[in-house]
């Protein structure tokens, strides 16, 4: 339990931090989700509209520290090869 005056407004902020925080990566999924629902269904358009429109949003994420650089990035590398395989 937080007894100082500092202490209580750190556990506040706290809380409205890992709400944000969580809401955040929520999105990141979402978009993620996106590309690989147009991956499935085969249409390369479509997920490389999505691919484009996700990319951003990782990239933000990261450099935010949602979730970690090498994840995003390593996120991307693997959508991208899947949309470029649609392709061929």
């Amino acid at each position: 339990m937080a007894n100082s005056a500092g202490s209580r407004k750190r556990a506040r902020q706290a809380v409205v931090r890992r709400a944000r925080n969580a809401s955040m990566r929520s999105m990141v999924r979402t978009y993620v989700k996106k590309v690989v629902a147009q991956i499935e269904a085969g249409n390369y358009d479509d997920a490389n509209k999505a691919l484009l429109t996700a990319q951003p949003v990782l990239d933000g994420m990261a450099r935010k520290g949602i979730i970690s650089k090498a994840k995003a990035s390593r996120t991307m590398s693997r959508l991208n090869v899947k949309v470029k395989a649609l392709k061929a």
